[in-house]
């Protein structure tokens, strides 16, 4: 793992050690966890406008299929199987 210098106000450091010994961890952990829900809530964020955007992104596609021929298909297939 590599180490990573991060800059905090005395108080920030201050709340971190109290918050530290309450939960019986060290601060390095405690910015470890929060980086990582940091991360993890990012990500779902970012995810779910990116579906967003791609919501929709097929409707106006006169070269597809209807849904109906699609689904024929994939039951005619499965009932060959």
């Amino acid at each position: 793992m590599r180490a990573t210098t991060i800059t905090l106000t005395e108080q920030e450091l201050n709340f971190l050690r109290i918050i530290a010994q309450q939960t019986r961890k060290t601060p390095e952990e405690l910015v470890r966890d929060a980086v990582i829900q940091f991360l993890a809530q990012y990500q779902a964020a970012h995810r779910r406008a990116l579906l967003q955007q791609a919501r929709g992104m097929w409707q106006d596609r006169a070269d597809l299929p209807s849904f109906t021929d699609l689904r024929s298909e994939m039951d005619r297939w499965e009932i060959q199987q």
